[in-house]
């Protein structure tokens, strides 16, 4: 398998186009800008008393000082589980009044704190933020924190939120520090994550881990034509693969300075790395793709920064994806919900390769007789 290149889909995976905030400019007036549909429901913040609520431990000092820093939510059943600062908490949903009381919960407080403190890091930051929080099997949870700028795992049971077995290095699995986004999954037995790997934050990884029988793989480092800055949003198993959508800054379009765009990469389950001669202990299955939310027209109005995606659910009986886009940082603000079906997106990933054939050339189509096969 040859390097992964970039992929430009022969037509947009794009299925759904929402618009869910106004714009003061329109687009050009052969295609006239798409209007907010009407909510079915509105509710204002101050009814929200109305809902039950989590509050965490009010009796934490910490918690009364810093807040609860909810890392991530995880729901099995009637269960859900959330994953803060130095704690998870296990709310049974059946049971919540005015109030969600923690049925269960654990406390995993650092105990590297000194060590953080001496790099230079602010004490607020040397607490362990749980960033990793999911299913291993039918009855254990896999956790990561931060530990204080030590990333550190542990495996638990779902029903008692008992640790189980000894701690394992966290590095490549969770991020650093809180403020640094990743994502985790377990597939085929293997656990599948996307994050930094190192205190600076320069090497950014989609990493293959502790699985039986399967060699760890990575991305390459410091290649910015596999990561540029990323940051990641969503991982989903699906069929043969692993699917991991992000945002980036791109390589390909570099007038304008930095410039986002969202990506949908994905990898091979089946991948087992490269010979000793090229891509030893990397991905060689690695592809990925420019998500296109936009409003089309005689020039398109892209909603390029990706913040949030759903789950596989189904749209006309179709697998698709659900996310929420925003404008670049710097240009007017406005968000559109886009849906995606996952055929499409398979589709785009048997479709043309884009390189770049010297530093200072443009990025064109690669001819079919040059793609390598496999693919």
């Amino acid at each position: 398998m040859a390097p992964p290149d970039w992929l430009s889909p022969r037509r947009p995976p794009l299925a759904l186009l929402t618009l869910v905030s106004c714009f003061l400019c329109a687009c050009g007036s052969a295609t006239p800008f798409p209007k907010d549909l009407e909510p079915i429901s509105v509710v204002g913040w101050e009814h929200s008393y109305l809902y039950p609520s989590f509050q965490g431990l009010l009796q934490d000092n910490d918690t009364v000082r810093l807040g609860l820093d909810f890392q991530r939510m995880l729901r099995i059943n009637h269960m859900l589980y959330i994953a803060a600062r130095d704690h998870v908490f296990a709310v049974n949903l059946t049971t919540a009044s005015e109030q969600f009381v923690p049925q269960l919960k654990l406390t995993w407080r650092s105990r590297d704190v000194s060590k953080c403190t001496v790099r230079g890091k602010n004490s607020d930051e040397c607490y362990n933020y749980v960033k990793v929080l999911v299913p291993r099997n039918d009855e254990t949870l896999f956790a990561c924190g931060t530990n204080a700028f030590n990333p550190t795992c542990r495996n638990y049971k779902m029903n008692t939120l008992e640790q189980v077995g000894e701690e394992l290095v966290g590095q490549a699995r969770c991020p650093f520090e809180s403020g640094q986004s990743n994502v985790g999954l377990f597939a085929g037995g293997d656990f599948y994550s996307a994050t930094m790997t190192d205190f600076l934050a320069s090497d950014a990884v989609i990493y293959r881990s502790l699985g039986e029988g399967r060699p760890v793989l990575r991305t390459v480092k410091y290649d910015s034509k596999w990561l540029r800055e990323p940051h990641f949003l969503h991982a989903i198993d699906y069929g043969n693969y692993v699917y991991f959508f992000l945002s980036e800054i791109a390589v390909e379009y570099t007038a304008l300075g930095k410039v986002v765009f969202s990506r949908v990469a994905r990898v091979c389950k089946n991948d087992n790395g490269g010979s000793p001669r090229v891509l030893e202990r990397y991905w060689t299955s690695f592809l990925k793709a420019r998500l296109n939310c936009s409003v089309p027209g005689d020039s398109f109005f892209y909603f390029d920064v990706l913040q949030s995606l759903t789950n596989v659910l189904q749209i006309n009986q179709r697998p698709a994806v659900v996310g929420v886009f925003t404008t670049q940082a710097n240009s007017i603000p406005g968000s559109a919900v886009c849906a995606f079906y996952m055929d499409d997106i398979e589709k785009v990933f048997n479709g043309k390769f884009k390189e770049q054939r010297t530093s200072d050339s443009s990025w064109t189509p690669v001819p079919d007789e040059q793609v390598p096969r496999p693919r």
